[in-house]
Order: C-alpha cells, then structure tokens, then sequence
C-alpha cells in the first residue's frame, strides 16, 4: 500500500511539475509578443523578455535554448492564436465582398492590440535573424490556408472560378494586407485609399456574378480568349 502510495504521489508530483513547465513557457511565449510590441525586436533580449514574462532569465535557455527559437515559437504561437480567434468568421465568409470587409474589420482590430506591430518587427527581424523568417512565413501561411478556403468556396460556381489560381489569389491577398498594414504607419490615408480600391474589386466581381446566365458566359467566354486557363 505503501508503495502505491509512493508512486501516486511521484505521479502527482510530475503532473504539478509538467503544468508549471507549461505556465512558463505560455509566460514567455507571450512575454515575447509583448516585449515586441512595447519595445521592438532590436531590445528582445533575454532579460527584458523574462523581466516582461515574470520569471527568471535563465528560463528564456531552458525552455528554447536561444532567444532567437522563443521569438520563432512567439510567432507561431502567437499567430495560432489569432487564426482560431478569426476561424469561425473566415469560414461563414460567402463572398469575395465579404471576406475584403471582414479584412478590413480583422485589420483594426489586429492593429489597435498590437498585433500588427508584431507583425512588423518580426518581418524587420527576418532581414537580420534568419531563424525568423521561417516562423514568420509558418505563422502567415496559417492565414493563407484559411484564405484559400474562402476562395475556393466563395469563387466556386462563378465566371472566375476556372481562371483562379487559389493558392495563388490566397498569397496575393496576405500579402497585400500585410503591405497594407506596414503601409499604415507612414501613410494611413494612402492605406485608406488603397483598402478602399479593394473593397470596389470586391464589388465589382459581385456585380459580375449577379449578371443573368447570358451575360456571364460572355464574361467567361470573354476571360478565355484573353488567355485564361480554361480551354477555348
């Protein structure tokens, strides 16, 4: 009886230990995130980093070995976040409209919390810290997976649908919101007008698809001989 005893409570004991293993890494995980914000990429030391976090410095090694793997698991883990806040919405998207207003609504809000600078300072800290490019695209290609499930569904059954490349289209949109984002600190008029030329894109392709079934063969006849991939 003893024994068993002993063993629950070495089970217990390892138990409690793995939860606060997993605290602190959260911690610092976010204490990463934040340090970007408040202070940017070029002071995302290891101590400011735990000063941020609430735990000792040496915690920054244990758990990632290097500064530079916790900014890559920060990135990551920080985008997971904002793909599962926003997946719900992205997947009840039914339009090309729609999914150019949730951007710009997903836009202010990712850049009242912080999220666009972030954003910012790792694209920065990709130039000069190699291990960050490669988390830095990990965390983008999360939102270009589900842009592609937008498109595919939303341009599914349209005059566009076999001259799109979704992939492709799915790239071309992150990137013009990541621009767009950077874009807005020096120039919030130009990224203004420029989200606005967007929004009348996605107007105008649903100007598109409403047409009578006559006037979109036209379209799509029109589309192949200007060289789409559909066969002519």
């Amino acid at each position: 009886m003893s024994g068993r005893t002993a063993a629950g409570t070495k089970a217990q004991e390892v138990k409690a230990q793995d939860a606060r293993s997993r605290e602190t890494r959260e911690k610092l995980l976010d204490g990463a995130l934040r340090t970007l914000v408040e202070q940017g990429i070029a002071k995302a030391s290891a101590r400011a980093i735990a000063t941020t976090a609430g735990v000792n410095q040496a915690l920054v090694f244990y758990h990632f070995g290097s500064v530079d793997e916790l900014l890559s698991a920060a990135c990551r883990h920080g985008a997971e976040q904002r793909v599962a806040r926003h997946r719900d919405r992205l997947r009840s998207v039914g339009s090309l409209s729609e999914l150019l207003a949730f951007g710009r609504e997903m836009h202010a809000e990712e850049r009242d919390a912080g999220h666009v600078a972030v954003l910012g300072q790792l694209l920065a800290g990709a130039q000069t810290h190699p291990r960050l490019a490669p988390a830095t695209a990990a965390g983008l290609d999360l939102w270009i997976a589900e842009v592609e499930q937008v498109l595919v569904r939303v341009l599914a059954g349209t005059p566009f649908a076999e001259f799109t490349d979704p992939a492709g289209l799915a790239r071309a949109v992150a990137a013009s919101f990541v621009g767009l984002e950077l874009y807005e600190g020096v120039d919030p008029v130009g990224a203004e007008t420029a989200l606005a030329a967007l929004e009348q894109l996605g107007a105008l392709m649903a100007a598109v698809e409403e047409l009578n079934p006559v006037a979109r063969k036209a379209v799509t006849y029109t589309l192949r001989r200007q060289g789409g991939r559909g066969r002519s």
